[in-house]
């Protein structure tokens, strides 16, 4: 996705405020500025009961052992088909490599507004740190500040915009992100399966699995019920692995029509479905819409890892899975699209369809 930016040139409008800095200034009173404050969230529908739901939880361990992989090759599908997010356990990556990556981003977003902002997004930019999705000076901004980077293929790196505080942050962001290539492929492989699909034609969208991280931190709020951390929207790419950083939640998805909370496992892996999988599956997988919501006394730290497309592509439904039931879009038409379209639900995804 990163790449296609750079092609593309969409224009962001570059905004030097940070959110963190903020909320630490309204800290006593409490009175939120104006451009964060979202009416729209009374009008939503009523959050369902977060017990009434629960995430589907996929094994890999499961997934690769021949004894129970079955079994758990129908819970994978189950899931992409009827949720289009799932928990993965027992995913395989390094669990002191999690905890340095983790202490690493917090120690980065604990540094001051003029050393993170050494790595700030220039006007006209994708990656670094700042916000994403601004177009006007005028809209309603998310209550999160962002540190956005390629990570890969390798040679897409802007190591410029790589922090170099804590030492240790670049080492271990390309060690987590590769491991996280892999999970990821492994996926891919178990879903082509579950499809009756050949993997290399599904991987093949895929091909050298470009990747990139949103690392997000969402400060508290004492308002929170008046403030978004992210919009909903869906995430234009194959797949999401986001990982949470503290234990705050504040993931939402909506099914039924109505929000409900996801409540994160220890050490677990939150994948979603994304637009461009929706569409090679032919709709069969489900790209869902989701949002971020603030906690009124703690701060929200996340890791999403997107994994995206092969440029240049055809992004378009798989003949094997019956009549199509979306158009076949050149890779960077769609990105363009995805782009210009704001972070506005399914709105870009509905438009794609026959």
């Amino acid at each position: 996705m990163a790449e296609a930016f750079d092609e593309i040139k969409v224009a962001f409008v570059c905004l030097e405020e940070s959110v963190q800095a903020v909320a630490a200034t309204i800290h006593d009173s409490g009175e939120v500025p104006e451009r964060y404050i979202r009416p729209e969230i009374d009008a939503d529908p009523v959050i369902a009961d977060a017990g009434s739901y629960t995430l589907p939880t996929i094994d890999m361990s499961r997934l690769i052992n021949p004894e129970f992989s079955q079994e758990e090759l129908a819970k994978l599908g189950s899931a992409c088909e009827h949720w289009g997010f799932f928990q993965l356990v027992n995913h395989g990556v390094d669990q002191v490599l999690s905890q340095q990556i983790k202490a690493d981003v917090s120690e980065f977003f604990s540094l001051p507004l003029e050393e993170k902002s050494a790595v700030a997004i220039p006007p006209n930019g994708m990656q670094g740190f700042g916000h994403h999705f601004v177009f006007s000076k005028e809209q309603k901004l998310d209550w999160v500040d962002l540190l956005f980077l390629a990570t890969r293929p390798v040679e897409e790196r802007s190591l410029d915009f790589w922090p170099k505080k804590p030492s240790t942050f670049r080492d271990t962001l390309d060690k987590y992100t590769t491991e996280l290539a892999n999970v990821t492929e492994q996926l891919f492989r178990f879903m082509a399966e579950d499809l009756g699909v050949d993997h290399e034609a599904l991987l093949g969208t895929f091909k050298g699995l470009p990747q990139s991280v949103r690392i997000n931190y969402y400060p508290p709020c004492r308002q929170a019920d008046k403030v978004l951390g992210l919009s909903p929207h869906t995430d234009g790419i194959g797949m999401t692995l986001l990982l949470h950083v503290n234990d705050v939640q504040g993931l939402q998805i909506r099914k039924g029509g109505e929000w409900f909370s996801v409540q994160a496992l220890p050490g677990a892996l939150v994948v979603n479905i994304g637009d461009v999988l929706e569409i090679i599956t032919n709709g069969k997988y489900k790209s869902i819409e989701h949002r971020a919501v603030i906690n009124p006394e703690k701060e929200r730290i996340t890791i999403a890892a997107f994994h995206s497309v092969h440029l240049p592509c055809t992004i378009g439904p798989l003949q094997e899975l019956g009549d199509p039931r979306y158009k076949a879009i050149d890779g960077f038409e769609y990105t363009k699209g995805y782009f210009t379209a704001k972070l506005e639900g399914r709105r870009y995804l509905e438009s794609l369809k026959l």
